[in-house]
């Protein structure tokens, strides 16, 4: 390229001149267009947490089981059937963490104590789940793990960082459906007010449990998974598949926990998932596997493995009576709705396999919520193998509620350096 000298730049005629200001000033609109999208960009994209480096105008509170004496008995006692308020507070504000620790003799007991949130006074919850399916113990067993959003920490320790805004009032309770007491219900809730409103548009938190004990699939005539029968299944709308969540409303999913317990041999996880927005009678997004989507490949390797948006932490062997429990989180691109949104996953190719399925799915959206379907009654809950019929079924021995099993997990973090 020649360069121009500025002696020439003066000497220029007057045309010349005032195209090369027109230039020069489409140049800089570009360049503040570009900078103006990159902030949006990085706005819409720098995460949930607060920026550390400005001071923030919230006030800090937390709801605990702190002793109010100032002595040392900081535990609550939960007696069968009864409910304990763990917040009750009003807005504006945002819940931005929820820590558990529970003490308890009853087996299974992270799946008959029952976690509830309710926002603005509300009837029915946002959230309703099990508390050991919420924070990914679906198998109602106790194993560490974490991600962005949901760890268990050593020992036994319940962490949750989704960020939970509400406009007037927030209140959480803890439901022991058990048969024994919570003999030590510990509880930390961090939550912040403000004296500003919540910005308009603002989505609110929700959470939902869903359950299959068992699946029911098709047929159970059938081998292997590669089988023609089954390969040869077309399933192009979801029919029969398993559904994560419903909702009505304007909001946006984020993701969502699972466990399996296999009724069958073979590997669980040959279902894709289908997501349905807005109403559509077939998939606007369709996966190729279930390990796919939770992003692992070739049947988690037989190994488990736990990232911050993504994880399996849970691998068993293919077997009947085996468990597992996976994990996605969509913080990259939340998957948005304007009506109407279905959450889905086959259970084996085209729903084949008749494998137990316990999920919490996590979303945002506009109030007021559908109504949630009810729980299933304490003892459906709990994790039992089912006679379904299929390879391996026959030999496989149900899980009795007395005893839960502690399958190989992955580790809480990242490997050490070798």
């Amino acid at each position: 390229m020649v360069k121009r000298h500025p002696d020439n730049l003066r000497n220029a005629t007057p045309a010349r001149n005032q195209n090369e200001e027109a230039i020069v000033r489409r140049f800089i609109g570009f360049v503040f267009l570009a900078t103006s999208l990159s902030l949006v960009a990085q706005d819409q994209n720098g995460g949930w947490q607060p920026d550390l480096t400005r001071l923030q105008t919230y006030t800090a509170h937390r709801s605990s089981s702190a002793d109010p004496t100032g002595a040392n008995a900081d535990a609550r006692r939960v007696e069968p059937g009864s409910t304990l308020t763990v917040l009750d507070t009003d807005g504006p504000g945002r819940v931005s963490h929820l820590w558990f620790t529970i003490s308890s003799d009853e087996p299974y007991h992270l799946k008959r104590i029952v976690l509830r949130i309710y926002w603005d006074g509300e009837t029915t919850p946002s959230v309703e789940a099990p508390i050991g399916d919420f924070f990914g113990l679906g198998l109602g067993d106790y194993y560490s793990w974490q991600s962005e959003l949901l760890s268990v920490g050593s020992e036994m320790s319940l962490n949750s960082f989704f960020p939970m805004p509400y406009q007037r009032h927030a209140r959480i309770t803890i439901t022991n459906e058990g048969k024994q007491p919570i003999g030590s219900l510990y509880y930390n809730i961090d939550y912040q007010t403000d004296s500003q409103p919540l910005p308009a548009g603002t989505l609110y938190f929700h959470a939902q449990y869903h359950q299959a004990q068992p699946n029911l699939g098709w047929t159970n005539d059938w081998t292997t998974n590669g089988d023609p029968l089954v390969d040869d299944k077309t399933n192009l709308n979801g029919q029969d598949n398993y559904v994560w969540m419903r909702a009505k409303g304007s909001g946006q999913f984020v993701g969502v926990v699972m466990s399996v317990l296999q009724n069958q041999d073979g590997w669980w996880g040959e279902g894709d998932d289908m997501f349905f927005v807005d109403d559509d009678a077939t998939p606007a997004i369709t996966g190729t596997g279930s390990e796919d989507y939770f992003l692992g490949a070739w049947d988690f390797g037989g190994k488990p493995f736990s990232y911050q948006l993504y994880g399996a932490p849970v691998v068993g062997p293919e077997l009947a009576g085996s468990r597992s429990s996976v994990y996605r989180f969509h913080l990259d691109a939340p998957i948005t709705f304007r009506k109407s949104f279905k959450a889905t996953i086959e259970h084996g190719h085209a729903n084949h396999r008749s494998d137990n399925y316990y999920s919490v799915a996590f979303w945002y959206q506009t109030e007021p919520h559908a109504p949630f379907p009810p729980l299933p009654p304490v003892d459906q809950r709990l994790p039992v193998v089912q006679p379904v019929g299929g390879p391996g079924n026959a030999k496989a021995v149900g899980n009795p509620a007395s005893a839960p099993v502690r399958p190989a997990t992955a580790p809480a973090g990242p490997p050490a350096p070798r």
